[in-house]
């Protein structure tokens, strides 16, 4: 893996779907993954891939009174976005460091 890319629209709103009563943001492993899965879900067609840097993570950081929400590390050629892994911002910005 090389980078970590997330979906946000023009005006800086991320990609998230509800579940549960919080929110998934679903993750990937490259920007060619994640133009994949775009191209299956009508709903990310208004996003486009951005890399995950130190200022995207703050931005996904949840605020006080705000339910965390949950990163999905999709996983490789799924279009789906049902197959992945469940990480926290924690494991999520870890991960990404680790990368950089």
């Amino acid at each position: 893996m090389s980078d970590i890319y997330a979906m946000q629209r023009a005006n800086g709103d991320w990609f998230a779907l509800k579940e549960r009563g919080s929110f998934r943001v679903p993750v990937f492993s490259s920007n060619r993954e994640a133009m994949q899965a775009r191209a299956f879900n009508v709903e990310m067609l208004v996003f486009k891939p951005v890399l995950l840097d130190e200022r995207a993570l703050k931005d996904l950081e949840p605020t006080d009174g705000e339910r965390p929400s949950y990163f999905w590390l999709v996983e490789k050629a799924s279009t789906s976005m049902k197959r992945g892994v469940a990480l926290s911002h924690l494991e999520l910005a870890v991960l990404s460091r680790d990368l950089i």
